[in-house]
Formats: structure tokens, sequence, C-alpha cells
């Protein structure tokens, strides 16, 4: 017999609760399973979960396959189709203990997808950091109740609704007490979060209270943000505490106002400028990282190049490049779309104009003086999130003050 094994696909909230899995499933005694955690975002990211579920019937033959995760919300009936496939399981119901228990004793059915949309709490799960003893991530918030046109997330994770002030701070709490240096807040939509809570508290609320109740808590990182939900609060804790990360991941996806629109974002290219401006007179050292989204149906050779320049205007760092690939379902899908080649040239432009930001951000470092919390006992990550490597082992999970000598690729070299 053996422990399970996972395969996770997708975001770093499916990373989050895919660990969530691991423990819930081996606490029901689950045995010879391999649970797959899907992800919806792209037609592409559908097509890799199937072609793993069939890699992994031929590597493991005798274990049962589960799958869960965003695409086998979607389309539950089409993954139970799959002969390689013995139950599917729902966004909502893969975070029940009770879920994993039956599947254990072998008392339920083969599909568990029930309405996400019905789904008007979010539990906290306590995970252990990934494995690691250096950062650990708190699920926040789970859902969306927006509707971007490319987007088929909202169905696949439901309504937005957020955990707790109260629940969050004891789970960071623990965290901090157990030894991790620096905890991430994570959710799908996370400058939502707090809006289906009594008050109608917001996103800075909640870090301005984390920051105040733990006070041993080395390091607060908060994920992929929109920009403009970002309140006045989260202003303040960028401006006033330290021990938020100077790092912010923004869901821009565009730098034209015209695509903006047909995406149905809710914010225009000034917006982001403005936001991205704002944040580094507050905080000089911060870094910044966005999806983008190349190829977007309607986009014109001129639409594009204003994605290009936005990276360099807000001084991006860190891009996440998403060809544009039509979802089944969605509004874009039924746009007039741009050739696949044409696609890829310009993804291809914006992940070198990415690597060229990069590049330059880590030149800035050579010869500054960094706090370095270390993921491995030679790899560690700076505030802003940039890899460095070290000559010698250094405490896995400390935070080491490091001179930083060099450039190695796209990591950063130092000594403590």
């Amino acid at each position: 017999m053996s422990a399970p094994i996972l395969s996770n696909h997708g975001c770093r909230l499916n990373a989050y609760e895919a660990e969530a899995m691991r423990e819930l499933a081996t606490g029901a005694g689950l045995e010879d399973v391999v649970i797959v955690n899907t992800c919806a975002v792209t037609a592409e990211a559908v097509r890799k979960g199937r072609q793993d579920i069939r890699r992994l019937r031929r590597d493991h033959p005798d274990a049962r396959i589960v799958v869960t995760g965003c695409a086998a919300q979607t389309d539950p009936d089409g993954f139970a189709a799959m002969d390689e496939v013995d139950a599917v399981v729902g966004n909502a119901e893969k975070m029940r203990r009770e879920t994993w228990a039956g599947l254990a004793t072998g008392g339920t059915e083969p599909v568990q997808v029930d309405d996400i949309m019905s789904v008007t709490e979010t539990a906290g799960h306590l995970i252990d950091g990934f494995g690691t003893r250096s950062r650990a991530y708190v699920q926040v918030q789970n859902g969306c109740d927006h509707r971007c046109t490319f987007c088929i997330i909202p169905y696949g994770r439901g309504n937005s609704r957020s955990v707790p002030a109260g629940v969050v701070v004891e789970q960071i709490r623990r965290l901090t007490e157990r030894g991790f240096n620096e905890v991430v807040l994570t959710g799908v939509d996370l400058t939502s979060w707090g809006a289906d809570l009594p008050g109608r508290p917001r996103l800075g609320d909640l870090v301005l209270r984390i920051l105040r109740l733990v006070p041993d808590l080395p390091r607060l990182r908060i994920s992929s943000i929109d920009s403009i939900e970002v309140d006045a609060a989260l202003m303040r804790a960028i401006a006033e505490e330290e021990r938020l990360m100077p790092h912010l991941h923004l869901s821009l996806q565009h730098g034209s106002d015209l695509i903006l629109k047909r995406m149905k974002r809710r914010h225009l290219r000034g917006d982001a400028i403005r936001f991205v401006e704002a944040a580094r007179r507050l905080r000089p050292d911060m870094t910044f990282g966005a999806d983008i989204i190349a190829g977007f149906p309607t986009e014109s050779e001129a639409q594009f190049a204003d994605s290009l320049r936005l990276v360099e205007e807000c001084d991006l760092t860190w891009l996440h490049v998403f060809p544009y690939s039509p979802r089944a379902g969605t509004p874009a899908a039924r746009m007039p779309a741009v050739d696949g080649t044409t696609i890829r040239a310009r993804a291809a432009r914006l992940r070198a104009a990415g690597e060229a930001a990069v590049g330059k951000h880590l030149a800035e470092q050579v010869g500054r003086d960094h706090a370095v919390l270390m993921e491995s006992s030679r790899m560690g990550r700076t505030a802003q999130f940039a890899e460095v490597t070290f000559g010698a082992d250094q405490p896995v999970g400390a935070i080491v003050p490091a001179r930083i000598t060099g450039i190695a690729g796209r990591s950063l070299t130092a000594r403590a």
C-alpha cells in the first residue's frame, strides 16, 4: 500500500489546496490513490490535465485516480467519461474531510460535483508550508464575483467568499509559533476579501490586523491582486509596514484600453500606471509582477504594442505571459480570433521583454545588502522575490543577511 500521489496543475491556490487534500486523504487512510488537481484557466491547461491523467494511469495501473480542481468542476461528465478516471470531485467537495473518508471506504458516488455557485462560505485550511520550513500559505478568500470575458474560473470556483479575519489571524499565529518566517495570503480574487463579511472590511484591514496581532511574524506577503480594488488601508500598510514584503503581483491582463474594455476588466491603462507610481512613492524598493495576455481576440499590432510599453512604463519585473486560448462558454471565445502564429510570436516578444526586465532588476542588486529567506540550504529569496544562491550552506527557513555579489542566469549570487 502507498500514500496518496498528488499531481497539481495551475495556480498557487491550487498548490495550497493540493497540500490540504494530501493531508485530508492521508488522514482518511486513503491509499493507492492518485489525485489530479486540474486547472481550467486555458484550453491548453485542460488538455495538459487530460494528458497527465493518461500518463498517470500508465505509471500507476492499479491505483485509483481521483480528478478534482477547476477543470473537473466545469466539466465533470467529460472527465468521468475518461476510462482512466475512477472518481471526480468538485472544488467545494475536495476540501471536505467527509469526501475523502467516503472515498476511503468506497461509500460514495463516482461523481461528487455540486453547484459551486451555491457555496457561500470558505474554510481556512492550515497546511505545513508545502513541505518546507521557510514559507507557509494561508487561503483567505475563494471564488470571484467578476465576469471577465476570457475567464472560466468563476464557474470553477464560485462566487467570492472570505475566511473571517479571526480565523486567518489564528492560523498565522500558529504558523509563526511553529517557526515559519514568512506567510503568504492567497485567494482567487484576493482584493475582494471581506466584501461578504459583517462590516465589509477590506484586504488592507486584514493585513494591518495580522501585523498588529502577530508581532512575531517576520514577513507577510500577499499574492496576486487587482490594483483597482486596492484600499487606503493597504496603501498605508505598503507605506508603513516593513514586514509587508515589497513585491506585488498585479492582474493587469493588457495595456490597451479598448482591449481591457472587451475583456470586461475594471481598470484602464492609466489606472495601472497611477497605482504603480503611487505604490513606489510610498515604498521605493517595491517590485511588481503582472499577468498579461497576448493575442486576445481583435488585438491589433498597435494594441499589442500598448502591452509591451506597459512593461516598461510600469517597470514590471516578473511577468506571467499567457498566450490567449479560447474557453468554451466565455464571451471572448465568440470574438474574432487572432491567428495562432501571431499569438505565439507576441507571447514570445512579451516574454523577452520580461526577461530583459528581470536582468535589469538583478543587475541593480549587485553590491547591495538583502535579507534572504532560505528555501533550501543554498537558495533563498529576497523581499522582492528574486532568487539568491549561496556558495555555502545556510540554515533552511532562516532569514540570512547577505551581500549580493553577482548574477548567475536568472539568480543572484551572494555571500552571508
